[in-house]
């Protein structure tokens, strides 16, 4: 059967993000959704008689800046051109945009070879953080619906696409310095 590339609904981006795991990339607990929020159809996959082979996401941040991800193969699957295809869909999707990647060192190779250059080094840090010390502090608070423009500017002067400003009612805001 002819491969498939197709955009990816939320239980196939959680399935990119258990192989990641698998491979020690280390993804974050619970982000298959906050992921998908970015730009629903920035996540592909590729489907080889109905079964996701490969992935990756291109999400599409404003129309000036995107974001290439999650890169991913199955182990079984590699050396087939089936990551060669999303990938392809993802650049496509992304079109003239800046396109920043989250990148494996083991693979900077391949990403110079698509026109991709370093920029920096990135130090992955892993642990668990000990919530009393951390709730309860003088110096925190929590987030405040008037906080969120000062949040959003803060975000903005670091990272190239405007920030999305979303209402923190509903949910339990989170405690931050100040």
């Amino acid at each position: 059967m002819q491969p498939e590339i197709r955009v990816l609904d939320l239980s196939q981006i959680e399935t990119l993000l258990d192989w990641a795991a698998t491979e020690g990339w280390n993804p974050g607990l619970s982000d298959a959704t906050p992921f998908q929020a970015a730009d629903r159809e920035g996540f592909f996959g590729c489907f080889v008689d109905g079964v996701m082979v490969s992935g990756i996401s291109a999400v599409a941040y404003s129309t000036g800046f995107g974001f290439i991800g999650l890169y991913i193969t199955r182990p079984d699957m590699r050396g087939k051109g089936y990551g060669r295809l999303v990938w392809e869909k993802a650049v496509t999707y992304l079109g003239n945009r800046l396109i920043g990647l989250d990148g494996v060192p083991e693979q900077q190779q391949n990403y110079g070879r698509m026109g991709f250059a370093a920029d920096y080094a990135t130090a992955r840090w892993s642990g668990t953080i000990d919530a009393t010390l951390c709730s309860g502090h003088a110096d925190s608070r929590t987030i405040a619906e008037a906080d969120l423009e000062a949040i959003a500017a803060f975000e903005t002067a670091f990272f190239p696409a405007p920030a999305r400003i979303s209402s923190a009612r509903g949910s339990k805001p989170p405690k931050v310095p100040g």
